[in-house]
C-alpha cells in the first residue's frame, strides 16, 4: 500500500485500519461510491470524506481542517480500499455478483494484464479478497468494471482495439525488430520505443510480442542472448561497474540487456548483500512500543563542556596530534550514553526487521535504500560513541608499555576491543559503558589478538585513501578497521551521486580492491575534462554528500 497524498486520509485509514472488522467491508464499499463522485478539480473537507465513508460526523474534530484536491483524494480513496482488505479476510462470496481476478479480467477484455494494471492507475476500483482457492490478490467487481467501462468508453475501447493484434501485424513488428536488431546498436528497449512511436501501440505492447515471439521461437529470436540469464558472476561484474560509475545506458549495450534489466540486477545484488549480512543488537520491550521512534529517535541533548581537569588528566606532550584531539572530545553523561546506546540498538532493529520483508524475487528500491539508510545511521551513532570513549583506550594502553608492542599496537588493539563493545553492550542494565568497555579493553591486552593487529597494519598502510574519503563523509572513526561494512556503508552513500561524481571518487580514492589511486590529471585525461574541472566535480560530489550525511538525517527527524 503505498504512501497516502493527503494526512487527514493517513489519519483516517489508520483509525479504520484499526477498527471494527465487522465494518471494514462497509468502509471499503463506502470508499468506492465515493470515489466515483469526485471531481479532480474540485477540492474535499475532510469532514465530507469521514462523513461518507463512516457515516459520522463527529470523527472530523479529530482530523486536520485543511480541505483535499478532489485528484489527490481519488487516489488516497483507492489505496484506502486495499488498505483495509489487507487488514483482514473479506472473501469473494461476501459480494452477490461476479468477482475477478486480474488475469481473469484481461481475459474477458482480451487485453493483456499490463493493461489492467494501467486501468487500475487510471481509477479502476480494486480490493483484496480471498478467492475461493484460499488466495488473497486482486480483484475486481463486475460493477466496479461496468462503472469504469461506461467512464471511460474511448480509453478501454482504444486499449481492446490495440490488444487485438492480428498474426500479420506481430508478424511485420517482428520483421522490423529483426532488421533494428540486424545493426547491434539497438536493444530491446529502443526497438519497443521506436516501434511504439511508428505503430502507435504502447511500448509495452510492443516488448511484450518480441519476447513472447522468442520464447516461442528461440531458434528464430530476434533477442537471442535475451533468453539465456545472467550467472552470478556477470551479475556481480554489473554491479560493480555501477558502483564504479558506469552508467546503466553503458551496461545495457555492454552486456546486451534493457536498462529495466540492469536496475533490476543492480537491485538484486543490493538486496543480496543486505538479506547476507549479519545484523546484530541488543534488543530492549522499548523498540515495540506504538512510538519507539518518537521516544528513541528524538533529539539527543549535546554534552556540556566539562571543567578543565588536573594537570594528570591532560593528553601528555609526547602523543601525536591525532591521539591528543581525543581529550578534546566531551566524554558523554549517563543520559547521553544511555540515549545513544539506544538509539544505535533501534535503528540496527528497525533495518533487520524491515530487511526480513525484502523480497528477490519482487524487490523495492524504497525498501532498500531505507534499510541502508538505517544502517549507515548506525554506523554513524556508534561511532559517535567510539569517539567518547577513546581516549579511555589510550589510557589503558599506556599502562601495558613494556610488552612486545608498541603503543600505537596496544591502541589498535584497544579500538578493536572498543568497537566490539559498543555491539554487545546492554545498556538497559544500568551499568556505565566505560566500566565495560575497561574490561573488555584489559582482557584483550592479556590475551593479545595478532590477527586482529595484522589486519591492523593491512588497513592502516593500504587503505588510507579510504579512511580519509570516510572520515570526510563523518561515517567512521579514523580506527574503524570493520573493511566489508566500511564498504557498504560507503557503497550505500554514494550511490547517490551522478555517474561521473561517483567515478571521480572512487577512482581517485582507489576506493576499489586492487586499484591504485589516480590522479586528478589522469582522471581529467579519461573522461575528456580539465583538472581543474575534475577537481570541481569531485569538490561538489564530497558537499552532496555532507548534506545528505548531516545530523538532521542521522536523527530521523523529517
Amino acid at each position: 500500500m503505498g504512501k497516502y497524498l493527503n494526512e487527514p486520509m493517513e489519519e483516517l485509514a489508520a483509525d479504520l485500519i484499526a477498527g471494527l472488522a465487522r465494518l471494514k467491508k462497509g468502509y471499503v464499499d463506502a470508499a468506492e461510491k465515493l470515489a466515483r463522485i469526485v471531481e479532480p478539480q474540485r477540492e474535499y473537507p475532510s469532514e465530507f470524506v469521514v462523513y461518507r465513508i463512516t457515516g459520522f460526523r463527529d470523527r472530523a474534530a479529530e482530523l486536520s481542517a485543511r480541505p483535499m484536491p478532489g485528484r489527490a483524494l481519488h487516489t488516497d480513496l483507492l489505496r484506502l480500499m486495499i488498505g483495509i482488505c489487507d487488514s483482514m479476510a473479506i472473501r469473494t462470496t461476501d459480494y452477490n455478483e461476479p468477482v475477478y481476478d486480474a488475469a481473469a479480467l484481461a481475459r474477458h477484455f482480451h487485453v493483456s494484464t499490463k493493461t489492467v494494471q494501467r486501468w487500475r492507475r487510471r481509477g479502476l476500483p480494486a480490493r483484496k479478497l480471498v478467492f475461493p482457492d484460499g488466495k488473497k490478490r486482486i480483484a475486481f467487481l463486475e460493477s466496479s468494471v461496468q462503472w469504469f467501462v461506461q467512464s471511460r468508453q474511448s480509453q478501454v475501447a482504444r486499449s481492446v482495439r490495440f490488444s487485438q493484434m492480428t498474426e500479420s501485424q506481430r508478424a511485420d513488428i517482428i520483421n522490423q525488430a529483426r532488421q533494428m536488431a540486424a545493426s547491434g546498436t539497438c536493444c530491446l528497449s529502443d526497438v519497443a520505443k521506436a516501434l511504439a512511436a511508428g505503430t502507435g501501440r504502447a511500448v509495452e505492447t510492443i516488448r511484450y510480442t518480441i519476447r513472447k515471439h522468442d520464447a516461442e521461437h528461440p531458434d528464430q529470436a530476434v533477442f537471442p542472448y535475451l533468453l539465456a540469464p545472467l550467472d552470478e558472476q556477470e551479475k556481480m561484474m554489473i554491479y560493480r561497474c555501477f558502483l564504479r560509475g558506469v552508467s546503466v545506458p553503458a551496461l545495457a549495450e555492454r552486456y546486451r540487456r534493457t536498462r529495466s534489466s540492469i536496475y533490476r540486477i543492480v537491485n538484486e545484488m543490493r538486496a543480496r548483500q543486505l538479506l547476507d549480512r549479519p545484523i546484530n543488537y541488543v534488543f530492549n520491550p522499548q523498540f515495540e512500543l506504538p512510538n519507539a521512534d518518537e521516544l528513541i529517535l528524538k533529539p539527543i541533548t549535546k554534552a556540556k563542556a566539562r571543567p578543565a581537569k588536573p594537570a594528570s588528566a591532560r593528553p601528555p606532550h609526547d602523543l601525536p596530534p591525532y591521539l591528543k584531539a581525543l581529550y578534546e572530545v566531551p566524554l558523554l553523561d549517563p543520559q547521553q550514553e544511555h540515549s545513544l546506546f539506544r538509539r544505535y540498538n533501534y535503528l540496527k532493529y528497525k533495518a533487520d526487521k524491515l530487511r526480513k520483508r525484502i523480497n528477490v524475487s519482487r524487490i523495492r528500491t524504497a525498501q532498500l535504500k531505507m534499510v541502508e539508510k538505517l544502517l549507515v545511521q548506525a554506523h554513524m551513532t556508534k561511532n559517535q560513541i567510539i569517539r567518547a570513549n577513546l581516549r579511555l583506550v589510550v589510557s589503558i594502553a599506556k599502562k601495558h608499555i613494556g610488552g612486545p608492542q608498541t603503543l600505537f599496537e596496544l591502541i589498535s588493539d584497544g579500538n578493536v576491543s572498543l568497537m566490539r563493545a559498543v555491539e554487545k553492550f546492554d545498556y538497559s542494565r544500568g551499568n556505565r559503558f566505560s566500566t565495560y568497555a575497561s574490561w573488555a579493553i584489559m582482557r584483550n591486552f592479556a590475551r593479545s589478538v595478532p590477527r586482529e593487529r595484522y589486519q591492523l597494519d593491512r588497513f592502516a598502510t593500504g587503505h588510507d585513501e579510504i579512511l580519509d574519503i570516510a572520515a570526510s563523509l563523518h561515517i567512521y572513526d579514523p580506527n574503524e578497521v570493520n573493511i566489508p561494512e566500511l564498504r557498504e556503508s560507503i557503497d550505500a552513500v554514494l550511490a547517490q551521486l551522478s555517474p561521473t561524481e561517483r567515478s571521480i571518487l572512487i577512482e581517485h580514492y582507489g576506493l576499489i580492491e586492487d586499484s591504485q589511486p589516480k590522479t586528478l590529471e589522469q582522471l581529467g585525461k579519461a573522461l575528456g575534462i580539465s583538472k581543474e574541472r575534475v577537481r570541481q566535480i569531485e569538490i561538489q560530489a564530497l558537499k552532496k554528500l555532507r548534506n545528505i550525511l548531516s545530523p538532521q538525517e542521522v536523527d530521523l527527524l523529517t
